[in-house]
């Protein structure tokens, strides 16, 4: 287990809210992530686990009660403690949703940075068996009217109807392999593929080539999603935009595949919700947050999925 030197202070503005919110990250004995809703008295404190994720229209990770205590867009934040090796922490926050920042996970490995211990190892979960999850899947539970209010909100759920993310084993570590699949010509089809084993050699690679890459929208849906209480905090700076014909961007990317970069982070985020290093082969086609949390939540349905080794 590895928590901090100190704690660390992050402020920034929420990206659906608009809002100032702040964050300090504290030091702590108790294994695992944990979140405290410091602007609401008398809740307790926020597992960041799999089986604590609800359900989401905003297109990100959400841990606790919707309708209570609860924190948004906790994965970006999550590839930064999974990457740096820090699996021990309680993070005191003023809203309902982390800082933005710079709309990647690059600002939080930096602040992060500044406070970690002498790296010791994370649990292992090793992956046994294979376990998929479709995009299908997530359709069908859906009761009729929800499905009617996905469809407004988040069509590509509809668009990427063949998605699925599949964990097999691997013995090196975390391998992702993701493929995203978009009309728009400036994506288009996309593929990377990220090793994360616990060496230096795999966390500089994953903080040169992948963590500094972006969140990403459509210009033309920002107005609607303001009006929907969505991306009031959305800027330049922190998302890149698509013009309305979707064959190019407003603002500069950092590499031409930034998009399916940043669903790598999503994904590691994501992961790391199951409170260890899992050693696996991660396939993400036409993948999501919500089918990140499935494939989880099939892995520990079944204790013959997978091994968990203390370190």
């Amino acid at each position: 287990m590895m928590t901090l030197t100190k704690k660390i202070k992050i402020s920034g503005v929420g990206i659906h809210s608009g809002k100032k919110v702040n964050m300090v990250v504290l030091p702590s004995k108790k294994p695992g992530i944990f979140f405290r809703r410091v602007d609401m008295k008398g809740t307790n404190l926020i597992p960041a686990i799999f089986n604590n994720v609800g359900e989401s229209l905003l297109r990100n990770t959400t841990v606790g009660d919707k309708n209570g205590a609860h924190v948004q867009t906790v994965e970006h934040l999550m590839a930064a403690f999974f990457v740096l090796g820090i699996d021990s922490a309680i993070i005191e926050i003023d809203g309902p949703e982390t800082p933005i920042l710079d709309g990647s996970a690059y600002e939080f490995i930096k602040f992060l940075s500044a406070a970690i211990n002498k790296k010791t190892k994370m649990k292992k979960i090793i992956v046994k068996k294979t376990v998929v999850a479709r995009r299908n899947e997530l359709v069908k539970t859906m009761p009729f009217f929800k499905r009617i209010k996905t469809i407004i909100l988040n069509h590509t759920i509809w668009r990427h109807g063949n998605g699925f993310v599949k964990l097999s084993p691997n013995s090196n570590g975390l391998l992702i392999d993701a493929t995203l699949v978009y009309k728009d010509a400036v994506i288009g089809t996309q593929s990377c593929s990220c090793l994360l084993d616990g060496t230096k050699k795999s966390v500089d690679n994953f903080i040169k080539n992948i963590s500094k890459s972006r969140t990403f929208g459509k210009y033309s849906e920002w107005e609607y999603l303001k009006a929907h209480g969505m991306g009031r905090g959305a800027n330049e700076h922190n998302v890149i935009a698509l013009n309305a014909e979707g064959n190019g961007t407003l603002n500069k990317l950092y590499y031409k595949d930034e998009f399916v970069r940043h669903k790598i982070i999503d994904a590691v985020g994501d992961m790391f919700t199951s409170t260890g290093f899992i050693y696996g082969h991660l396939e993400s086609y036409k993948g999501s947050h919500a089918l990140n949390n499935l494939v989880l939540r099939k892995l520990f349905s079944d204790k013959t999925n997978y091994e968990i080794i203390e370190q």
